[in-house]
């Protein structure tokens, strides 16, 4: 199964919230007191802002691929985010893997058989995506020389 790398988990994200409305009311706070009473709704709204980007964030990262190396089938599943499925199947003897290093951009790995590409496992980084690579391609010849 490969998901994509999450830097804030749910309890991080508790504590970066309370920490940005306790900064966010203090100085509205200070600039109510002051008599600027409309710039407390503006820290308000910052804090509502920065809630709602980081739940859309969370939700594009609730993506996955499975990768699944049978006998007589290479299977990859793909889940958006809103949980709908997509499946690519390949022969495990016919089927390519390319892993191409592109010049300043992320390296791209993709399976291709019968004029079929699948590019997939874009949301790794480059050596997840290079060790992933190494680790298919070995297994992928193992089933081969048990097909053989």
């Amino acid at each position: 199964m490969l998901t994509p790398h999450r830097s804030l988990g749910p309890k991080g994200f508790v504590i970066f919230m309370a920490a940005l409305c306790v900064v966010s009311f203090g100085t509205g706070l200070l600039f109510f007191l002051m008599g600027a009473w409309p710039v407390l709704g503006f820290f308000g709204l910052d804090v509502l802002l920065v809630y709602i980007a980081f739940k859309l964030n969370f939700r594009a990262l609730r993506v996955y691929e499975t990768v699944e190396l049978g006998g007589d089938a290479l299977i990859v599943t793909r889940v958006d985010p809103k949980g709908r499925e997509q499946s690519w199947r390949f022969n495990p003897y016919w089927v390519r893997l390319r892993l191409d290093e592109r010049v300043g951009r992320n390296s791209e790995l993709s399976l291709a058989s019968h004029g079929k590409r699948l590019v997939f496992a874009n949301f790794l980084t480059d050596p997840e995506r290079e060790d992933f690579a190494a680790a298919l391609n070995a297994a992928l010849r193992e089933t081969r020389s048990g097909m053989a």
